[in-house]
């Protein structure tokens, strides 16, 4: 197998947000979970995206890990790889974002790294450096509160300077604006100032045609999805890749129950499950009595079970901030994290043993802990069912054939589950 585009992802819906927008732009795209095992029997595919659950982990950690994929996936042809990082560039100043770009610019041998989380699409833009979330900066936004990694400072020069070994310079919009050549200039100009990484902007959906253009001729660049977008359309527009049209052959029903996971505290999937209330039996679980010990996965597991022969059902560890936040100054950020996360993955486990096929997941870190604890070691890339959340039909899964939905808390409409559920036959 020779790929054209080799990717990272931090996280697992990241991963699948990225390989959905491959997909939407014709790359026939797999994702994996992890570094694949040498014995992993892959399509013939054009991308490949590895995912990783390396966005909280320490810094040495990841780029240990990033550069294991990083490895693989020039193994397997990938001349330029993107290490995939979320839209609102979640990172704490002790994060893994500098870290690991450094890394991989250094095993590259790349001058300067172009850097972007802007994804217009999904109402993430950078101007002058500075990322907007709608219509507010980053640290206005719902971010500024995130559970495990707060963003308080939307300048993304300076978030980065403090991460990277590397200088950090700004490709403005008004160069970007007068397209690829005038990019590159800029960048020269940077390499001359001994800058090793430039944040560029991008307000438009245009924007990331003319970043791809320029990216895809360089070893590595770092963003979110719609850098990926860029990637893939400067791949096609060159003829390095031939657009690839849906297959239908992975399209064959699952059938089989079907349950909903939420642990994201966003506004958006506090929202969703809302809606799923007025439609499906809801569970939601008590944080209290996870950190205590109690046996919660169970209880959860025992209720499911009694519903699951005639709906759908969705059981939730998500709690507004205030309530995340007391528990939090109780137990510890990470303790709490890891044991809300952890019991997730056992109900999961519980779910499919029980006959459970089609599994939504709401929630980056608690979808790497439930992926884990199913060991799936890739998916197959499908439908969309909103934006940056498609359908994953499993590959190499030792249990039956399952679809899954990975979706990053604060992505989807109010009738999310609903509309998953539906596109996961």
């Amino acid at each position: 197998m020779t790929i054209k585009l080799g990717c990272i992802a931090d996280d697992y819906t990241g991963a699948s947000d990225l390989a959905n927008t491959l997909t939407r732009a014709g790359l026939r795209t797999v994702q994996t979970i992890g570094v694949p095992a040498e014995d992993l029997a892959l399509p013939d595919v054009d991308a490949v995206v590895v995912s990783l659950k390396s966005r909280s982990i320490a810094a040495p950690l990841a780029v240990a890990r990033s550069r294991e994929a990083e490895t693989w996936l020039r193994g397997r042809g990938a001349d330029h790889v993107l290490f995939k990082i979320c839209s609102t560039f979640d990172s704490t100043d002790a994060g893994n974002i500098g870290p690991v770009m450094d890394a991989l610019r250094d095993d590259a041998g790349e001058t300067v790294v172009l850097v972007t989380p802007a994804f217009p699409e999904t109402g993430r833009t950078v101007y002058q450096g500075h990322l907007f979330v709608g219509h507010v900066p980053l640290n206005e936004s719902p971010l500024k509160d995130h559970p495990l990694n707060p963003m308080h400072d939307a300048n993304l020069v300076r978030v980065l300077s403090r991460q990277s070994r590397a200088k950090i310079g700004l490709v403005d919009l008004a160069t970007v604006v007068r397209g690829p050549e005038a990019v590159r200039a800029r960048l020269a100009d940077l390499a001359g100032q001994g800058i090793g990484a430039a944040i560029i902007d991008a307000a438009f959906d245009a924007d990331l045609t003319t970043i791809g253009t320029v990216a895809v001729r360089h070893r590595v660049s770092v963003g979110a999805s719609g850098i990926g977008l860029g990637l893939a359309r400067a791949l096609v527009e060159s003829g390095g890749v031939k657009a690839a049209a849906a297959d239908a052959a992975n399209d064959a029903p699952v059938g089989g129950p079907a349950a909903c996971l939420a642990g994201s505290c966003s506004q958006a999937t506090l929202a969703q499950i809302a809606q799923a209330e007025k439609i499906m039996p809801v569970l939601h679980l008590d944080p209290e009595r996870i950190l205590a010990g109690k046996d919660e996965a169970r209880r959860a597991l025992a209720w499911a079970i009694e519903c699951l022969a005639d709906d759908p059902v969705l059981i939730a560890a998500s709690a507004a901030p205030e309530q995340v936040a007391a528990v939090q100054a109780r137990h510890g950020r990470e303790v709490a994290g890891h044991a809300i996360e952890q019991t997730m993955a056992e109900i999961a486990e519980g779910l499919v043993q029980a006959g459970v096929r089609r599994l939504v997941v709401a929630g980056g870190e608690t979808s790497g802990a439930v992926v884990d604890r199913l060991k799936i070691p890739a998916f197959l890339v499908g439908p969309e069912i909103a934006p940056g959340v498609p359908v994953l039909r499993t590959v190499g899964a030792r249990s039956a054939e399952m679809l899954l939905a990975l979706k990053s808390g604060n992505f989807g409409g109010s009738q999310f589950f609903l509309d998953a559920l539906g596109l996961m036959r």
